[in-house]
């Protein structure tokens, strides 16, 4: 049963493809879990696992070890907050006494005030303070890199493209070797919202050249951050800024390869923004409506929990979502 049978309505007009077709959505809306794993032709793969996190942890412990053991430079843009997922990695390199001398870091984001002055580290809230609270100085300081390898936004590198310039300088103009993200409510990947004026584009090859800047978020991402810890997961818009800096669709395209976690729950229950739009991102149009999705334009790995993966059926079968 379809769920637009019985009411057929259109989807919010400022929310991303809502001009796509009711049966498109439809069509995303229930691709079957057997079905959801591919590899495209530019080398990028959906897998469906138990706990994409523990793949990430994994991902970049093992890059970090072989950037010591082959005395070479790793450059990786990293997501925030995942104090978690940090810390672990740190416990690691601090038990296995791994060097991370070689390490070039770059959050990929932070908040910014109206007028665009960026958060300070000292900002609890912020993602910078995590990225550096929970990350760099949680590795045992004779093993850290110079603080200056681990790279924050600020109101001194903020103007646009100057946190990308950064990110090439670091890696010799080839681009990040590896940027680890995850999709937000809206399709995005850091700050690179849908539809921002920041972020206006004629075609889809003139967005993939835009790099770091001063953006508006959508009131879809100040919905989605009021639900994180950091500002207090209890729905409270009002302590989300609706301002950021982030980098830019170019530092997507330009890394070496990608690595995705589509694996938010927001209860026990199995309730969730995620799983719509993971679709969406996944089995969608490449597209500007949908920023993540370039990341299908390279090589890479996205890792979808089973959680994600679940069918829709509690939509109009009655049956609760953590019983499926």
């Amino acid at each position: 049963m379809s769920l637009y049978e019985e009411f057929r309505f259109k989807p919010a007009p400022w929310l991303p493809h809502s001009d796509l077709p009711l049966e498109e959505l439809e069509r995303i809306r229930n691709i079957k879990r057997e079905d959801m794993e591919y590899t495209n032709e530019n080398g990028y793969s959906v897998k469906v696992v138990m706990h994409p996190t523990m793949h990430m942890v994994q991902d970049i412990f093992y890059r970090i070890l072989m950037s010591d053991k082959e005395d070479k430079p790793f450059v990786m843009i990293c997501p925030n907050q995942e104090p978690d997922t940090y810390g672990a990695i740190a416990n690691m390199i601090n038990k296995f006494n791994i060097s991370c001398r070689n390490v070039h870091a770059f959050a990929m984001d932070e908040w910014a005030d109206e007028d665009g002055n960026v958060a300070p580290l000292t900002y609890g809230a912020g993602l910078g303070y995590s990225f550096m609270n929970h990350f760099y100085y949680r590795i045992r300081e004779d093993l850290r890199p110079p603080l200056s390898q681990w790279h924050t936004h600020n109101n001194e590198n903020k103007a646009t493209g100057v946190y990308s310039q950064l990110i090439m300088d670091a890696s010799e103009g080839k681009g990040a070797d590896m940027i680890y993200s995850a999709t937000g409510w809206p399709g995005h990947t850091a700050f690179i919202d849908p539809g921002t004026e920041e972020f206006r584009a004629e075609t889809l090859e003139e967005f993939c050249t835009l790099t770091s800047r001063v953006v508006t978020t959508t009131p879809l991402t100040v919905a989605e951050n009021s639900l994180f810890g950091p500002m207090g997961a209890s729905g409270d818009v009002w302590a989300t800024p609706y301002r950021a800096v982030t980098i830019g669709p170019y530092d997507v395209v330009n890394a070496k390869e990608r690595f995705e976690q589509h694996c938010i729950l927001n209860s026990e229950t199995g309730a969730t923004w995620q799983r719509m739009v993971s679709r969406l991102q996944l089995y969608g149009p490449i597209c500007m409506e949908i920023p993540a999705s370039i990341m299908r334009l390279g090589k890479g790995t996205c890792y979808v929990s089973e959680a994600i993966a679940k069918p829709f059926a509690s939509w109009y079968c009655g049956q609760p979502d953590w019983e499926l």
